[in-house]
């Protein structure tokens, strides 16, 4: 299915089914070894104590689980990809296929939540910001990890990176990072003039959430955000 007759949900889909084995490998690569830094930021952020329950949604190969995990937390990943959670499943993950707009567990089933990199792939962003909230207890933690866009004088640079430094890289590296290479871009910069920071911060609020906190990391490359379920 082509990425401009699809919706969101099956876009994301279908980018990330080809690149599930070396996903992390080059994610960490491509991305200047930035998206690790901006993970382990938005699990410092967490305050919830050793077993804690934890929904790790659009968990994908694992890399959020388990730096869940190394702070005693007790993780489900669940994920839309069956070969991208397959993948965290051999490194210890307790794994549900599912998606984050219909997610399989009752009100207030978890003490926190986290997402990597999802509402550009959702088909409804609020109907999934409420999805998400809805299975947090009361007064419970949410985290995000997103691209952001930076602003000023690194804005051109961005966008000579994301437009033409990772088509080419990915058309290097093939097995499916040619896709990923060439959509990347724009759908970064399409979300992020629907969704700034600002934006972000209010659909949360309007989802249920309170203490919303942002975090523009890698001179504004990163959005890490934090919000705790009234």
């Amino acid at each position: 299915m082509e990425p401009a007759t699809a919706t969101p949900r099956q876009v994301g889909k279908d980018l990330f089914a080809p690149i599930a084995v070396t996903y992390e490998r080059w994610a960490r690569l491509l991305s200047l070894g930035q998206d690790a830094r901006w993970r382990e930021a938005m699990v410092d952020g967490f305050d919830l104590s050793p077993g804690s329950r934890v929904l790790d949604v659009a968990a994908g190969t694992g890399s959020i689980t388990r730096l869940l995990e190394a702070r005693d937390l007790d993780v489900v990943s669940i994920d839309q990809s069956g070969e991208m959670i397959r993948l965290a499943q051999h490194q210890g993950a307790v794994p549900v296929l599912a998606t984050a707009e219909q997610l399989p567990f009752a009100d207030g089933t978890f003490d926190g939540l986290t997402f990597g990199y999802l509402l550009r792939y959702v088909n409804d962003v609020t109907r999934c910001l409420h999805e998400l909230v809805r299975v947090v207890r009361p007064g419970g933690t949410i985290g995000m990890v997103e691209f952001g866009q930076p602003t000023g004088v690194w804005r051109p640079a961005w966008q000579l990176y994301t437009r033409v430094a990772l088509p080419a890289a990915g058309a290097v590296i093939q097995s499916g990072w040619a896709e990923v290479g060439r959509f990347l871009g724009p759908n970064i910069s399409e979300f992020a003039k629907a969704h700034p920071p600002d934006v972000l911060a209010s659909e949360w609020r309007d989802a249920g959430m309170s203490d919303v906190r942002i975090r523009r990391m890698s001179l504004g490359g990163g959005l890490v955000m934090w919000g705790r379920r009234r």
